[in-house]
């Protein structure tokens, strides 16, 4: 008999406020917001001084600053995250190679082969805690388990700074009493619905007669009540490939100008491409995305042979699809604007027999990608002619 896994679930605690609040000394111990301005800007993380008020993510910073009115709002900066989430996911890697990044602060690992090296989980998950701490400054909540559900679980039972180990034989124990709605896949509208046939907790879901929960979970019915028992196969997948990488926008005031929808567009294509390149992806595919102000959202895609990173022509097939909707829609008023390329594959290395106006496109968006690192996204825009 194989001995059991040993997965860990690291989470970084308030990861977009804590980076800020470790960059600006002066925000440290205040109650912070990341995320966009104005009247449809949405909350992108939360510090903890802030959770006090009933703050978290998600939630419009107007409903945020009406509760708090003395949060600190501070503008995202996705690429000094993704700098920090580098530092922390080498850390990952020097346990194991079964790495799954979930998001920037966030990744299962399956350390069961490293046990011999590094001794147990719960001494592994100490010394990642304290080698993050050294190296970024900021703290990692990590659940221990034997499976992906349970260690999910561990992680969030003592934030922030939090260890957590979930043994074979306390997982009735652990999970028994806790409320039916923090188990994975069950949303607030269903908790609700099993409330009301009396299945309140972990519990209560396991033991169940199934014809008390057909109404409710239909076929999920014996999927929901194994992971109410603890039970989860699912492995550690590392490395998976991106399926698209995209960018959006929601406009304070809502848009009926084309040309400036297209300007707008046009940025959007900008940022999604620099992100292409980054992360060292060709797309064969782009596509957009158009909510109205009575937010119906409409999507439209074009694929294209050979795949390419080059702004100009992704930015051109996004513009083209979007003079497309609007024919369909000219009148329409837009409150968000989305690009996103997708068909992804490895960049190869550039072919010495590329056209001279390749490789002159190539050093603009490189020029361009060195000016945004520096400066910021909004430093310097591209010009449309629509």
């Amino acid at each position: 008999m194989s001995a059991p896994r040993v997965i860990l679930h690291v989470d970084m605690d308030a990861f977009y406020a804590s980076v800020e609040q470790r960059d600006r000394p002066e925000l440290a111990g205040r109650p912070v917001v990341v995320g966009g301005a104005g009247g449809r800007g949405v909350v992108a993380a939360a510090s903890y001084e802030v959770r006090r008020f009933g703050v978290h993510s998600a939630m419009p910073i107007r409903e945020a600053l009406r509760r708090c009115p003395q949060a600190i709002v501070v503008t995202p900066r996705f690429k000094r995250y993704r700098e920090v989430s580098a530092q922390v996911f080498e850390v990952f890697r020097e346990f194991t190679d079964l790495v799954e990044g979930l998001s920037l602060d966030e990744a299962f690992l399956d350390v069961t082969a490293s046990t011999g090296l590094f001794g147990g989980g719960e001494d592994m998950a100490r010394e990642i805690k304290k080698r993050i701490r050294e190296r970024t400054g900021l703290t990692a909540s990590v659940g221990v388990a034997h499976n992906k559900l349970l260690a999910k679980l561990a992680s969030e039972m003592d934030k922030p700074d939090g260890l957590t180990v979930i043994r074979p034989e306390k997982v009735r124990a652990t999970l028994d009493p806790l409320p039916v709605g923090r188990l994975y896949g069950i949303g607030p509208k269903t908790a609700a619905r099993l409330e009301e046939q009396g299945i309140f907790t972990l519990g209560q879901l396991r033991a169940a007669p199934e014809s008390v929960l057909w109404p409710v979970l239909r076929r999920e019915t014996r999927t929901f009540q194994d992971r109410a028992a603890g039970v989860d196969e699912r492995p550690v997948v590392s490395d998976a490939p991106e399926k698209q990488i995209s960018s959006e926008e929601t406009f304070d005031v809502d848009i009926r100008d084309h040309k400036e929808m297209q300007e707008r567009l046009a940025q959007l294509a900008d940022r999604t491409t620099e992100r292409l390149r980054a992360r060292q992806y060709k797309a064969g595919m782009v596509s957009i995305k158009v909510r109205r102000r009575d937010f119906e959202t409409f999507t439209r895609q074009r694929s294209f042979n050979p795949p390419t990173q080059e702004t100009r022509l992704i930015a051109q097939v996004a513009a083209d699809l979007l003079d497309h909707w609007l024919a369909e829609q000219p009148r329409a008023a837009v409150r968000l604007l989305g690009v996103g390329v997708s068909d992804l594959e490895p960049e190869q290395q550039l072919d010495l027999f590329t056209t001279a106006e390749f490789r002159e496109a190539r050093r603009l968006d490189d020029a361009l990608d060195r000016i945004h690192d520096r400066f910021g996204d909004t430093a310097i825009h591209r010009g449309t002619d629509r």
